[in-house]
């Protein structure tokens, strides 16, 4: 799922979107007019997230105001408490050097990072790595150290893409090389061509090195165009977008519209090419997904199963996927059949993501219900339900290690991100945590393992970027930028990490240790 349209749409924006006439007064209720016209996606998901949260009553109830003021109210003490939070880091480094003699053999966690618990947990990884073990390891709560503590990516290693002209909240490295796809709010996708090798470092924003897809005729920034989803097929001859007009546009690498794909009656939310690349999969929030016929540029077969919006979809194997929804329902898909081949019920909240592990055997969902839970098409109840996040859990990703990847020898993972700042990695064999990485400050948006499941990127609203040894169990790297960061994705080759940021960049990291 797409860093912006994974904000776990909630049913009263969903309902806003795609409900009958009938239900529109009910449906406005939740935004004001001004709000519409004036805000980007990405502010409406977030605003209505909030709201959600105040009218279900356990939360927030002393903040019953007017939505914009409680969104630029926010915005002022967020800014404030950011301030704040510089402020004592400088303090804070500043006694750090002074004392650095005295520590050199100490390792003391910051306790500004401590998202989760107050007692310490002994985090020194096992020989082998911090994920072996007879029964696994008791669940580790990591806790990094200062990012100025030497982990900074340099701005040298740094390349910043601009031209965008609002928030970035897709991108996508091609599996075939160096061009990454980006997605934003400003109704355009754009393919860049990173050179191999490290970075000059600085911005680039020539016309030589991006083409820019434009998704509607004219102006930009029309916020029904927004780009919210892209997926390159697997040979990296072809691009597919989806966009807030429920339209799904296939580009050639070249930037030209091969096709667009119009069926769909609200916002797409999610869009995956089958790994033949003969199928596209898109779901939206009108509350269907259909399959798409690339070679005929027609709709295959229209899947009407769920009772509100479509908000994530991922292929099984070539003919087959799962789909989740508002209406927290799971349900296996099969072209060609009329009715669902599986059905997942029970979670208790708005299903944000679904992913099948590398081979289709296990089914991992996470939803706003706060936990996750892992599947499997032998039976109806899920094999493993995951408690430990404390809020919504926005995505999560399965490493690309086990048996039929190509790293065989090492084990499986579950990695999720969730609203609670954290990150956590399960033992899905156990159904156990195996680390909780409390790094960041804010809700973690995205989530990408390295190509070889060593490394695990993870982007946050916070504005930064870590990257966690998963060996170690500790943040190696880590990159600030200057806006939330809605996606962060590896290049096939594992050097390069791209982000996109609420600033209206792409950010290209080196990445070397």
């Amino acid at each position: 799922m797409l860093a912006c349209n994974s904000f776990g749409f909630d049913t009263e924006f969903d309902t806003l979107s795609c409900q009958s006439d009938v239900d529109m007064d009910e449906d406005f209720s939740f935004l004001q007019p001004m709000d519409l016209i004036t805000k980007d996606v990405c502010e409406l998901r977030q605003m209505v997230k909030e709201k959600k949260k105040n009218l279900n009553g356990d939360r927030d109830k002393e903040n019953d105001v007017d939505r914009g003021h409680e969104i630029e109210h926010g915005r002022v003490k967020e800014k404030e408490r950011l301030d704040r939070e510089k402020e004592r880091e400088r303090d804070k480094e500043r006694v750090e050097n002074e004392k650095e003699p005295e520590k050199q053999h100490e390792s003391h966690p910051d306790k500004e990072m401590l998202t989760v618990q107050e007692e310490k947990v002994n985090s020194k990884p096992e020989e082998n790595g911090v994920l072996q073990g007879e029964k696994g390891p008791e669940p580790m709560d990591i806790a990094t150290t200062s990012a100025s503590e030497s982990f900074e990516i340099p701005n040298s290693d740094v390349t910043i893409l601009e031209g965008h002209t609002s928030e970035v909240c897709a991108c996508a490295w091609s599996p075939a090389g160096s061009l990454l796809a980006s997605g934003s709010g400003d109704s355009t996708a754009r393919i860049w061509t990173i050179a191999d090798g490290t970075s000059k470092g600085g911005a680039q924003n020539g016309p030589l090195n991006v083409l820019v897809l434009k998704h509607v005729k004219g102006r930009t920034n029309e916020k029904s165009k927004d780009v919210t989803t892209l997926d390159w097929n697997g040979e990296g001859t072809l691009l597919a977008t989806g966009s807030y007009d429920g339209q799904a546009r296939i580009w050639s690498t070249n930037g030209d519209l091969k096709c667009t794909l119009s069926k769909h009656k609200g916002p797409i939310f999610s869009l995956k090419w089958n790994k033949k690349g003969d199928y596209l999969l898109t779901g939206s929030c009108d509350k269907t997904a259909i399959v798409w016929d690339v070679k005929t540029e027609e709709w295959k077969q229209q899947f009407e199963f769920h009772s509100g919006p479509t908000l994530d979809v991922d292929w099984r194997n070539n003919v087959s996927f799962a789909t989740s929804s508002t209406d927290n329902m799971i349900y296996v898909c099969k072209i060609g059949e009329n009715r669902p081949i599986k059905t997942f019920a029970g979670h208790q909240g708005e299903v944000n993501c679904v992913k099948w592990d590398p081979t289709g055997s296990l089914l991992a969902s996470c939803s706003d219900d706060v936990t996750a839970k892992i599947w499997n098409m032998k039976q109806d109840k899920y094999v493993h339900d995951l408690r430990e996040h404390s809020k919504e859990i926005y995505t999560i990703r399965w490493s690309p290690t086990g048996s039929g990847t190509n790293n065989p020898n090492q084990q499986l993972i579950l990695a999720s991100a969730s609203f609670d700042s954290t990150v956590k990695l399960w033992d899905v064999e156990l159904g156990k945590l195996l680390y909780s990485l409390n790094g960041h400050r804010e809700p973690v948006y995205s989530l990408a393992f390295s190509p070889t499941g060593e490394y695990l990127a993870s982007g946050s609203l916070d504005k930064s970027m870590h990257i966690w040894s998963l060996k170690e169990g500790k943040i190696v790297k880590t990159y600030t930028g200057n806006g939330g960061i809605f996606e962060v994705c590896w290049n096939k080759e594992g050097d390069k990490i791209a982000a996109c940021f609420a600033n209206h960049t792409v950010c290209v990291l080196d990445f070397r240790m």
